[in-house]
């Protein structure tokens, strides 16, 4: 969690304290709450005008739903600091969490006082208005059935899930064109955990719980799901992130646990989490921090507990997450037991994007298509790419029939006229993602003699090694003579043979 950048807590002129409070930020950043609690309070003891340490044990003892506790730490923080924008914020939140929509109210109207560019109290308080404004209801806890009344979408009221939505996938892994690896390590982590537990305990191995997989987006991750779905016979939950995550105080975390209190009583059952970096990322550790990365905060640690709750007992569900930046997430989320093990899920190379548009266009009247040329063509493209222009090409010969009344099959030139249209979206997403990745040296004047500066990715040693095959597809195609040879050799396919 932290600390505003604009408006710093105070520090501490005594070692021993800082020593002490870091090691508590450490503790905080694994879970160990109560063990956090003790060392700011030696921090404190150490030096009892020690703002952050409050601060950072406030939001320790908020977490841990020790309210009155965490009130008496934050008061103390606007004591020493009464300009501080982020201990009013935090009081809000504690409020909320009391149900003392009042005192939230004017807690949140002071942070703004002091900051009337703070975005994140403002819009805390616009959400807690409005609730005030509506009558309380009653939360259902009637849980949603797989067989018989099923609810046709996730029912999502006032920024809380009452109501999941399941489907059932007929989807195969023969749907999916090529990925024999990736389909033998879904198979042997996903598939056998599900359908055949007994079989993986013979042999003394230990159930899964969750699978992360990553790779480029567009690529088939989601379709692997379902596929995982229709193989296994499970019941399968989309969980759409922007219906889990709510501004106000405490819906997110009661959205995720609504999702898996849902999928353990409708077991076999696949919860899968698209874009989990979103929700699941990494959290600032102990250290100098503020209020306004509480929220995330707390729904990473509720994630962290219901997927502790499902490794006590893993049968009958799997988790899956999916993300294109598998450094941002939380490194809690990553360890043996949770997302532990990790399945890359690459770009199509050339006999994949082959058998994608043969797959694709398997329904349609083709004429003579030279499925290679295509290939070629879509150099550097994603399987979605393929899927839709497969799909806007068949618009093609329809819209001229809508105008003529004369019916064709579908020709290469159409084909190549949408690839033209279309382009691939790998190529900008390989862009954005290179800073994060790829080293970059900068060069700068100091006393008039030049200097090159290296400054490094995100990545850790640990992470380069642990994603290389991602870095490495990164790497290369952020390659200028790469990227060269690719658009020449789309280039001739477009326009040559």
């Amino acid at each position: 969690m932290a600390e505003n950048p604009d408006q710093p807590k105070k520090g501490t002129n005594n070692p021993a304290a800082k020593e002490v409070y870091t090691k508590a930020g450490n503790l905080f950043e694994e879970n160990k709450f109560d063990e956090a609690i003790e060392g700011y309070s030696q921090a404190i003891k150490l030096d009892p005008k020690y703002a952050s340490a409050y601060f950072n044990r406030a939001l320790a003892f908020a977490i841990v739903n020790k309210y009155d506790e965490a009130t008496k730490d934050a008061q103390r923080v606007m004591e020493l600091e009464p300009e501080s924008h982020d201990a009013p914020y935090v009081m809000g939140i504690i409020e909320e969490y009391k149900k003392n929509y009042t005192g939230a109210k004017r807690w949140y109207e002071r942070a703004l006082e002091l900051n009337p560019k703070y975005e994140q109290a403002r819009a805390r308080l616009d959400q807690l208005k409005a609730k005030m404004d509506r009558p309380i209801e009653k939360e259902t806890e009637e849980p949603i059935k797989v067989n018989g009344k099923q609810s046709e979408e996730t029912v999502v009221e006032d920024g809380q899930i009452k109501s999941v939505k399941f489907h059932r996938s007929n989807i195969k892994f023969s749907d999916i064109v090529g990925m024999k690896k990736q389909k033998e390590l879904i198979h042997q982590n996903i598939v056998l955990a599900i359908k055949k537990p007994e079989l993986l305990r013979a042999y003394g191995k230990r159930l899964g719980l969750g699978v992360l997989f990553y790779g480029p987006p567009g690529c088939g991750k989601t379709y692997f799901v379902n596929a995982i779905g229709g193989e296994t016979g499970s019941n399968v939950i989309i969980a759409a992130i922007n219906e889990i995550i709510d501004m106000y105080a405490g819906n997110t975390e009661k959205n995720l646990h609504r999702i898996f209190e849902q999928a353990r009583k409708n077991t076999p059952c696949i919860i899968f989490f698209d874009e989990v970096d979103a929700m699941g990322g990494k959290r600032d550790g102990g250290g100098d921090g503020g209020g306004s990365q509480n929220f995330m905060r707390m729904a990473v640690n509720q994630f962290l507990q219901e997927m502790d709750g499902i490794e006590k007992n893993p049968e009958g569900i799997f988790i899956i997450g999916a993300t294109n930046q598998p450094w941002d997430m939380d490194p809690a989320l990553k360890r043996s037991g949770r997302f532990g093990e990790s399945i890359y899920i690459p770009p199509p190379d050339y006999k994949t994007r082959k058998q994608a548009f043969m797959y694709n266009t398997r329904k349609m009247p083709l004429g003579r298509i030279n499925f290679g040329r295509l290939s070629r063509a879509t150099i550097g493209f994603s399987q979605a790419d393929i899927a839709e222009i497969c799909d806007k090409t068949a618009l093609i010969p329809a819209a001229e029939e809508d105008m003529t009344g004369r019916r064709r099959k579908i020709l290469m030139k159409d084909f190549l006229k949408m690839i033209k249209q279309h382009g691939g979206t790998l190529e900008a997403w390989y862009s954005m993602v290179k800073k994060d990745i790829v080293n970059k040296t900068e060069t700068t004047i100091v006393d008039g003699k030049k200097q090159e500066i290296v400054k490094e990715g995100k990545l850790s040693p640990e992470e380069k090694s642990k994603y290389k095959a991602l870095v490495n597809d990164v790497k290369n195609n952020s390659n200028i003579v790469i990227k060269s040879l690719k658009k020449a050799i789309q280039l001739f396919s477009l326009y040559v043979a």
